[in-house]
């Protein structure tokens, strides 16, 4: 809202009336010192932003300086993700007060060791796991590609925990050197996938669990309606992990130089090894060759130094730079791969809900507002969607898959390229892109719809509320929680749920030129890797983002080094950035912004657990209430 400024004159008369008049002189003048004031004011921020500026700048730590013949540290932190979570700003904000989630980007890593191949000042990789928390298959394999690459520039990897998971060990597996802390250990423990059961739960506080699905195999509406497996979703996960765990295995034997059956034969005899260790996890980890030696931490720093010097400023510290300080640099002095024509990346990765969503979920709006961006800017010819997503919203998935076809129909080919998981809605807006590309570990599939609306009225009943009324139709007052669900509506919550089923497989049978039978036959909910579901028909290359690209730029007629590519992305506005740079400053400048976070109290660490543990079923937001969505995490 504006507000004019003016002045007031105030005329007697000879019979005591008072008028008010505008002068439009003093109106003027009004306006025009209104507008100096306002630039008085901007003047001053600026004045003031220059002053701080210069008072950190003058306090601040001298600019990172790269040193040379060193080595470049990679510290994966928390889980290995597609896209980091959470709004831009909100994010950049927690992660300058030290409050950020833990989460690394693949991206990053990859690009890392890629920069790295190439610089004469990188001359080892020391790849710390000890922050590695959880990732998918296929994003361990594409690290490991890159992994791969650097080694072939004739540069070594080394790699160091106190302890690996199996996660952290499958790339560890694929350095020259593995290093273990002697009070460590290496565990493998397999691939799984438990969950609760909450059907007596629900009983218990008489709550009716209303279902609806179609799919022998959608497994997502089990947990409330059952108290354990049940045989159809038993056998699946069994394939499934079985399927998963040999690619595992086969991928870390043929690194690491093992015997084949080696990683089966330790995990499953693990007692004995360490029995014979003498109780000592470490050792038996050594004893069968899994890592070359054990290091305490001071003795995994001079090992180092025996490599690329010590530290010139932190005596008893190796010669190094870490990732992040590193990418900076790089991605600087990058001049950009963009061209007068490029590929655009859109990542797509979390649970599909509607509406505007943070990055890290998948919103119908702002995920289609990002293809919508793609679509009106001439210098994009092609698009790879990037999908890492389990499904969610039915409504919402359809919206995004209509921006697919709409940019197919401007003439702009898409290619769509899954990570560890595009299953349910993650494969409904997957499978109308031109070409579909998943790798060997992706789980996809999951062709199934559900819908469950639970009510409580038998729940307040016992506390002696009822609920009761009048409506002008049979439907009126069926859709509150508070009433039981009539058998007319069970029918046509119901109907619902089969017409989206039979649009779902028969989308799939027009966009992967399959038999309507054929997609119901391996639909039905069920899950496959990427392996199986290029047998099925659902997808039709096994490989990579970097495939898919190249995929994506012949199908727009773009010959290598023709085109450059770009990610679009929500991004910070001006102000935004001013103001995280400036934090960024004052952190820099030795100010500690973290005693600005509050510590969690018990009652918010709780809430913040059951939002984990409930927080997707509870944010779910369908306008209809129908959902694809696969119950398929692996752990």
């Amino acid at each position: 809202m504006g507000y004019e400024v003016f002045a007031e004159f105030t005329v007697s008369t000879n019979k005591g009336e008072e008028m008010s008049t505008r002068n439009p002189f003093m109106r003027l003048l009004a306006a025009i010192w209104s507008g100096l004031d306002g630039i008085r004011k901007i003047l001053h921020l600026l004045l003031l932003l220059v002053i701080f500026l210069l008072f950190f700048g003058l306090a601040a730590d001298e600019p990172v300086v790269m040193p040379t013949g060193a080595a470049l540290i990679i510290e994966p932190y928390g889980v290995l993700v597609e896209q980091l979570e959470g709004d831009p700003y909100d994010r950049a904000i927690a992660a300058l007060l030290g409050d950020g989630k833990p989460q690394t980007t693949v991206q990053d890593i990859v690009d890392a060791f890629a920069y790295a191949s190439n610089d004469d000042r990188i001359e080892v990789v020391f790849l710390d796991l000890n922050g590695l928390v959880g990732a998918g298959l296929s994003k361990l394999q594409q690290i490991a590609d890159a992994m791969v690459a650097f080694r072939a520039s004739g540069k070594m990897i080394v790699a160091s925990a106190d302890f690996m998971g199996q996660q952290g060990y499958f790339l560890a597996a694929h350095a020259d050197e593995i290093y273990l802390h002697p009070n460590g250990g290496v565990m493998f423990l397999g691939y799984g996938r438990f969950g609760s059961y909450y059907k007596d739960a629900i009983d218990l506080l008489r709550i009716d669990w209303n279902v609806f699905r179609v799919g022998t195999h959608k497994s997502f509406v089990e947990p409330y309606t059952r108290t354990d497996m049940s045989k159809e979703d038993r056998a699946a996960t069994e394939r499934l992990v079985n399927g998963m765990w040999q690619m595992y295995r086969d991928d870390v034997v043929a690194a690491r130089g093992l015997e084949e059956g080696s990683i089966d034969h330790f995990a499953v005899n693990l007692i004995d090894y360490v029995s014979r260790a003498g109780g000592d996890v470490a050792i038996a980890a050594r004893d069968f060759g899994l890592v070359d030696d054990l290091l305490t931490r001071t003795e995994m720093q001079q090992r180092m130094i025996d490599y690329v010097g010590e530290d010139e400023n932190y005596p008893g510290l190796f010669n190094a730079t870490n990732m992040y300080d590193y990418l900076q640099q790089m991605r600087f002095l990058d001049v950009g791969d963009a061209q007068e024509q490029n590929v655009a990346i859109i990542v797509a990765s979390g649970d599909i809900l509607f509406g505007e969503q943070a990055p890290g979920v998948i919103g119908a709006d702002s995920t289609a507002a990002l293809l919508q961006q793609a679509r009106g800017d001439d210098s994009v010819s092609a698009v790879v969607l990037r999908v890492d997503s389990p499904g969610g919203s039915s409504f919402a998935a359809e919206v995004i898959a209509d921006e697919v076809l709409a940019l197919r129909q401007a003439g702009k080919p898409v290619v769509a390229s899954m990570s560890s998981v595009a299953a349910s809605g993650g494969y409904a807006i997957s499978m109308h892109a031109d070409r579909v590309y998943a790798s060997s570990s992706t789980i996809t599939g999951s062709i199934g719809v559900f819908g469950m609306f639970p009510t409580y009225q038998r729940s307040i009943e016992t506390i002696g509320i009822t609920t009761d009324g009048v409506g002008t139709t049979p439907w009126s007052g069926q859709f509150r929680p508070d009433r039981e669900m009539s058998e007319q509506t069970k029918q046509l919550f119901q109907l619902f749920i089969e017409d989206t089923y039979d649009d779902f497989i028969s989308d799939v049978a027009a966009g992967r030129g399959l038999e309507k039978s054929a997609v119901d036959a391996i639909g039905q909910g069920q899950v496959w890797t990427g392996v199986e579901a290029l047998e099925n028909g659902l997808v039709d290359e096994l490989g990579g983002i970097d495939d898919a690209i190249s995929a994506a730029a012949a199908l727009a007629g773009l010959d290598e080094g023709e085109y450059g590519t770009v990610v679009i992305e929500p991004e910070l506005s001006p102000s935004e950035q001013m103001i995280v740079d400036f934090l960024g400053v004052a952190a820099s400048a030795g100010f500690d912004l973290s005693r600005w976070v509050r510590t969690p109290d018990f009652i918010n660490r709780i809430a913040q657990r059951i939002d984990e543990t409930a927080g997707g079923l509870l944010r779910f937001n369908d306008p209809n209430g129908i959902y694809r969505h696969c119950l398929c995490d692996l752990h």
